[in-house]
């Protein structure tokens, strides 16, 4: 078009060339991803706010540097209120009991994926490697944020990617033991709508046990499409 048509458009009437920018500013603004991002920590809507307010008063360059500049602040901000120093106490340990694998038998129809430190925007594609390989996962995966110190609205945004993709491949994701930021980010943004309420546990002691109940409800057609192991 720039190279053979580049004189044509000069008889395009501006109010026929405003009505188009109109839709085209209209479409890119992506206003259904607007709730999900209200239901975040009030510091990435502050952000979410600014930069769209500069976008509109200001233009998108200065937009975008400040977006990222403060969005840059806010994950020095996280990552320093993950560092903790705290006492080992007899009540520690036997609260912790319920956390470890070392003593836990993980079935051939599930498997265990862990995250270990903060998961924000800058390591969301990391989780790729699970989405790579839908085809070879047994019928549940089991996410284990035990040391997933914190979260924010990218890495909240990627596991919901995720479950859609298990759920469409007749698989069942199952989070469990997740900190206290991550736990109550992933209930503000209500992610249980994407894997069940009953699917969020607080150990990987009860995220096996709900394995358990979840293969056993299963169809064995479903059972032998979903778990290559049990062929």
């Amino acid at each position: 078009m720039l190279l053979f048509a580049a004189p044509l458009p000069r008889y395009i009437p501006l109010p026929v060339l405003s009505a188009i920018l109109m839709v085209v500013a209209w479409n890119m603004g992506e206003w259904k991803e607007v709730p999900p991002i209200l239901k975040l920590a009030k510091s990435d809507i502050s952000i979410w706010l600014i930069t769209f307010a500069l976008t509109v008063f200001a233009d998108l360059t200065v937009a975008v540097e400040a977006g990222m500049i403060l969005a840059a602040l806010l994950f020095i901000r996280k990552v320093a209120l993950t560092t903790t120093v705290s006492r080992v106490t007899a009540k520690y340990i036997d609260e912790a009991r319920v956390h470890i694998l070392q003593d836990k038998d993980i079935p051939d129809y599930a498997t265990v994926f862990r995250v270990h430190g903060p998961f924000l925007f800058g390591a969301t594609d990391k989780i790729a490697s699970i989405s790579d390989s839908i085809d070879q996962l047994p019928p549940v995966v089991i996410l284990r944020l035990r040391n997933m110190t914190a979260i924010d609205a990218t890495g909240l945004l990627a596991f919901e990617d995720l479950a859609d993709k298990l759920h469409a491949s007749g698989r069942t994701l199952i989070l469990c033991g997740a900190r206290e930021q991550p736990a109550r980010l992933i209930h503000q943004a209500e992610f249980e709508r994407h894997v069940g309420e009953e699917n969020i546990c607080p150990s990987i002691q009860a995220a096996l046990e709900r394995a358990e109940a979840v293969f056993g409800s299963q169809e064995p057609g479903v059972r032998s499409r979903t778990s290559p192991s049990l062929l």
